[in-house]
């Protein structure tokens, strides 16, 4: 380590810079200094090492063998420079932003936070509750939770949860429903902006799809879920909506048959951006969480 003493910094990160960008101008830019004092850190280098590091040439600068060589471990050296300063600006950047849809916040997040508190005790969770999915790129989101396809410009996409959706009533609807045709009798709770449709159950039930008596229509999921927990008509959900109200018995799925919504929830982060530890923690941690929801939704279905 005594040999770095002969050798300054600066100099090191000039020789680096110009070996990877290939021009002293584009150095000068990345290390915001006029291209006369980067030139000058390179010749203060080589007097230093007593190497020669590139040959000036008509056309710029080029590295000479050894100064090939010497770059390259240059670069491995910066490059785990930089990873070090990422790992102490991790270690104070403790604030975790999630953006996700409202239901999906109100419904499969907030019951089971505490769980992450307790496993992450430095990590400051803030929850973006929209449906718009924000520009990753510009914004200080860290992570979204979508519904959708998993195409969104821009955006890496993990897929957390296939969506699937079925009927879901109170108990006192689901008494008088002794068979899907039955549904016709009922009044339908729909969501004005829901992506999914009835035709997709009816097709996997392999019946004809009803007519339902007029019910009521609104715009947000929250609200139709409580409607069909207050016993105002039947509605079509899915696992993560419905999956603590089936558990506790508010609501019953009352056919047992689900169909593929051709949409899932997926993990979206910016594909420009490299992920952080707590992006990558609070990752594992939704996974876990999702998975041990669904197993206590399958235990439901076995025991029906």
């Amino acid at each position: 380590m005594a040999m770095l003493n002969r050798v300054h910094l600066n100099g090191l990160r000039a020789v680096e810079t110009v070996a990877r960008l290939g021009s002293l101008a584009a150095a000068a830019g990345e290390l915001t200094v006029s291209v006369s004092a980067v030139s000058q850190q390179i010749s203060r280098t080589e007097k230093q090492l007593g190497q020669a590091l590139f040959e000036r040439t008509a056309s710029g600068l080029v590295l000479t063998e050894f100064g090939a060589i010497f770059a390259a471990r240059l670069g491995a050296g910066f490059r785990e420079l930089a990873q070090a300063v990422a790992l102490a600006d991790e270690a104070t950047q403790c604030t975790l932003v999630v953006s996700v849809a409202p239901a999906f916040a109100s419904k499969s997040l907030l019951p089971r936070l505490s769980r992450h508190f307790a496993r992450h005790p430095n990590v400051l969770l803030r929850i973006d509750a929209s449906v718009r999915l924000a520009d990753l790129d510009h914004s200080d989101i860290d992570i979204a939770i979508r519904l959708g396809d998993g195409k969104w410009p821009g955006g890496r996409a993990e897929l957390l949860l296939t969506q699937e959706v079925f009927p879901v009533c109170a108990p006192v609807i689901a008494r008088k429903l002794k068979s899907i045709e039955d549904l016709a009798q009922t009044c339908a709770i729909t969501d004005e902006r829901a992506m999914i449709n009835w035709e997709s159950w009816f097709e996997a039930a392999g019946v004809p799809p009803v007519t339902f008596l007029k019910g009521a229509r609104f715009t947000d999921p929250m609200l139709c879920l409580e409607s069909a927990i207050a016993g105002h008509g039947v509605m079509l959900g899915w696992q993560l909506l419905t999956a603590d109200a089936l558990a506790d018995g508010r609501l019953v799925a009352p056919f047992g048959i689900r169909a593929q919504s051709g949409l899932g929830y997926w993990l979206v982060t910016s594909a420009t951006r490299s992920e952080s530890r707590k992006v990558r923690d609070f990752k594992v941690w939704v996974r876990e969480e999702i998975e041990a929801t669904m197993a206590q939704f399958r235990s439901l279905e076995s025991a029906a």
